[in-house]
């Protein structure tokens, strides 16, 4: 019998956190004793009642208060006490396949030197807008080599979404950083592998995730993936991926590569050139993806450059900021993240 425990960070989730916290339950195998933690950051819904009504019905279920509201907080709550063989992690807009729980557990049994296995996340539109970003988030242009996002074979990654831990990776390498509202997943498969550990992809660990369909909210989400970023690079003294990079060098590259023109025609010229090259990939992209839909390859378009502008400046506000100016982050980009 395998000891599973789920925790799903969550707060004002009443439209989502009753099919997420069903779809476990409804995933549950014979071998699996299953666990599920919802730690709510002190939810002024329904979300409360609901994990309640559901914890009536599951006595696997149990609803944690998480008084500091944030997400690594959340996480570790709920996975401090080490009473599973198998810890995972899960969003509360994400619904798991009825065979999510049995390939995570097959793969780390199959694997020995895998401390963490994951699977696809398919992004669930709700409307037009929404299905327009989701596309963006699976096209490679938009978020680079994500595989989590972009699909691809099994094998091994530098991190996944959703992640199935071995107990043996929290007593080696500890828990979340609560310093991180965010990336802090990112930040602690970086000391996963850094630890000896192997991450592995594999497609047939299933998810959905219900996206918003906002383009200010997709701005200010990748705007502080990018800042908080630069606030684990400064922690570890290392860059953690080099496709982290490529945002920040193109938006200086398109703040700043004008002043060529002053220099030589040639770099003038190389500049504009650089641009029509990127914005006809964004087009070719968008038309792959949405044919010949004129109002959907605009929208595309401008989602690629959302991602990139947005994880961009929010790099570089944090470079500024943490290691010119070396400070640590912002209370508003804290409360941003909530």
């Amino acid at each position: 019998m395998m000891r599973v425990r789920v925790v799903i960070p969550c707060r004002n989730e009443e439209a989502y956190i009753g099919k997420c916290v069903s779809s476990l339950v409804n995933a549950a195998q014979t071998d699996i004793q299953l666990s599920v933690v919802v730690a709510d950051g002190m939810s002024d819904d329904g979300t409360r009642r609901e994990v309640l009504r559901l914890s009536e019905l599951h006595p696997e279920v149990k609803l944690m208060d998480n008084i500091k509201r944030t997400t690594p907080f959340a996480l570790n709550l709920g996975l401090r006490d080490l009473a599973y063989d198998v810890g995972i992690i899960l969003g509360a807009h994400a619904e798991v396949s009825s065979d999510f729980l049995i390939e995570n557990v097959r793969v780390l049994r199959e694997h020995p030197e895998v401390g963490c296995a994951g699977g696809i996340i398919t992004n669930v539109h709700e409307n037009e807008l929404s299905r327009v970003i989701s596309n963006a988030m699976s096209s490679p242009f938009g978020v680079g080599n994500a595989y989590f996002r972009t699909g691809g074979k099994s094998g091994y990654v530098d991190t996944v979404a959703f992640g199935a831990y071995r107990r043996e990776v929290f007593e080696q390498v500890g828990f979340f950083d609560e310093d991180l509202v965010r990336n802090q997943d990112d930040e602690f498969n970086y000391r996963v592998t850094k630890a000896g550990f192997k991450i592995y992809l594999e497609p047939k660990i299933e998810s959905k995730y219900y996206v918003r369909g906002s383009f200010s909210k997709l701005y200010k989400q990748y705007f502080q993936y990018g800042y908080w970023k630069v606030f684990v690079n400064r922690k570890h003294a290392t860059i953690t991926t080099l496709r982290q990079l490529a945002p920040p060098l193109w938006m200086l590259f398109v703040s700043a590569g004008w002043l060529g023109f002053f220099l030589h025609p040639f770099l003038g010229y190389a500049y504009v050139g650089m641009i029509l090259i990127y914005l006809t990939l964004a087009k070719f992209t968008a038309i792959r993806t949405a044919g010949w839909q004129i109002p959907m390859i605009f929208k595309l378009v401008a989602c690629y450059m959302i991602l990139h502008a947005s994880y961009g400046w929010g790099y570089l506000k944090g470079m500024f900021h943490f290691y010119v100016l070396r400070r640590n982050p912002s209370e508003g980009s804290q409360r941003l993240t909530r």
